[in-house]
């Protein structure tokens, strides 16, 4: 007799893919990338287990077939007015990828200020305390963002992309553009975390995103990085609303 398993489905739709994970209560068991959600896909992606409950979250406008495929699953849509288990202080609506790679921090490491960093499209940091207070943080162009911007907005730079090896000072264009780039936003987390510690020396700092793998390499031991953050997030989310 085939025994099923009864998984949670999270789907985190970002701007160039779709992040697929299936959680079994607190554990992550499977998670796939693909370039754009689908049906076909997501259906496939969950197999044999049994789908006991899901949530999708876009940073993206959805079109009618993601509607369809979120009401396929009876999932939860994650927005502004869905309930999560902190607080916040942000003014204005916040991008369900920042809250919820806030939440993922805030779950690893509870009872901790922390700095959350997510290093994509853009280059995120939010603040949340260890009261699990969310505070607020800062936006700023990523590293793919700082490469396209210089060779769109002048008539002769190149187009480059993140080398793996920084370079701290260049001798020609190519090598200017890449120490410009990856060391100024090396410097700009830097500063950040140095001014911080200057009235806070007991937090954690905690990197996710496409590029975390570049500052956990950069900065070494005094950061954390968990490339599912996000994930854990939206699992807690979904916990948190199917709590009563």
């Amino acid at each position: 007799m085939i025994k099923f398993k009864f998984l949670k489905l999270v789907v985190d739709i970002g701007n160039t893919c779709t992040k697929l994970a299936l959680f079994d209560k607190k554990r992550l068991t499977k998670h796939e990338i693909i370039p754009k959600l689908s049906l076909e896909k997501t259906i496939k992606f969950c197999g044999d287990n049994k789908i006991e409950s899901s949530i999708f979250s876009s940073v993206v406008s959805l079109c009618e077939s993601d509607y369809q495929i979120i009401n396929f699953f009876d999932g939860l849509l994650f927005n502004n007015k869905t309930p999560v288990p902190i607080e916040s202080n942000y003014k204005s609506e916040i991008g369900s990828d920042r809250l919820s790679a806030v939440i993922g921090a805030n779950y690893l490491f509870p009872n901790k200020d922390i700095w959350v960093f997510d290093a994509g499209t853009c280059l995120t940091a939010d603040f949340i305390t260890k009261d699990k207070v969310h505070e607020g943080g800062r936006i700023s162009p990523g590293i793919e963002m700082r490469y396209k911007s210089l060779h769109s907005f002048t008539s002769k730079l190149p187009s480059l992309s993140l080398e793996r090896n920084s370079i701290f000072k260049g001798n020609n264009t190519n090598e200017s553009i890449i120490s410009g780039v990856q060391q100024g936003i090396l410097a700009e987390v830097r500063a950040l975390i140095s001014d911080f510690r200057k009235y806070n020396n007991d937090f954690v700092v905690v990197f996710t995103g496409g590029n975390a793998s570049f500052f956990e390499k950069e900065l070494k031991s005094s950061i954390f990085a968990d490339q599912f953050l996000v994930l854990k997030g939206l699992n807690e989310i979904l916990d948190y609303n199917e709590k009563d």
